[in-house]
């Protein structure tokens, strides 16, 4: 079943003629949601505006859901997506990913990504936390400025919505980056709710939800004002 939650977007210039209609995010990572295989549940989610993939997903499967849809596509990797499908013509189904630790604009919103999880073992999209921490420091004054993010990542922030083993335990970049930059919404994967032992996929630090998105989630973003 696809999640769904609504959040106030404290910028007005991403609703600029729109009628007062929310942005309607569908934020997937990890998990394929089998739901999403019928079109009458893809008709009841409509209309979405963005396809969000927050790692570990086939590239043949992001493309059905932006086709689906008829709507961009924006992506981070996570650990397992690299070898396979990732490297013959199943890749043309998609976008290229989202710059790693750049801001990106959408339809409105400021998106800042980041590939990847910690290191396990040596691996493409597998980082030191010292590797995350230079990606995070040279962000961090590109992403400070200009109004509020949306940050878009496969691992989540060190002790905040992540799982305590060390294959799924998040950054302390992230933390780090959190805690300055307080984006109103941060979204990732890679720690299922099984792994993290609990049924809630949200967290609260400060002014910032936090959504892992395991499966597929509909985020609803509405005008503060």
């Amino acid at each position: 079943m696809t999640d769904r939650l609504r959040l106030l977007w404290p910028d007005p210039a991403a609703f600029a003629g729109r009628d007062g209609r929310p942005i309607r995010l569908l934020a997937v990572s990890d998990e394929v949601d089998p739901a999403l295989e019928q079109a009458a549940t893809r008709r009841a989610l409509s209309p979405i505006d963005l396809v969000l993939g927050a790692g570990d997903l086939e590239p043949s499967y992001l493309g059905f859901l932006a086709d689906a849809f008829g709507v961009p596509l924006l992506y981070v990797r996570g650990n397992h997506d690299v070898g396979g499908a990732w490297d013959n013509a199943e890749r043309e189904h998609v976008p290229e990913a989202l710059a790693d630790g750049r801001v990106h604009e959408e339809q409105g919103l400021r998106l800042l990504a980041f590939w990847g999880a910690r290191t396990v073992r040596s691996a493409a999209q597998q980082l030191s936390g010292t590797a995350m921490w230079r990606k995070a420091l040279r962000a961090w004054p590109g992403a400070s400025v200009q109004g509020p993010l949306l940050v878009l990542t496969h691992a989540a922030p060190r002790g905040v919505n992540d799982a305590p083993d060390h294959a799924h335990r998040g950054f302390a970049a992230f933390r780090w980056l959190l805690d300055r930059l307080a984006p109103p919404l941060w979204l990732h994967g890679h720690a299922t709710l099984v792994q993290r032992g609990i049924t809630a996929r949200t967290a609260r630090r400060n002014g910032t939800l936090l959504v892992n998105v395991t499966g597929a989630t509909l985020l609803e973003l509405e005008p503060a004002g």
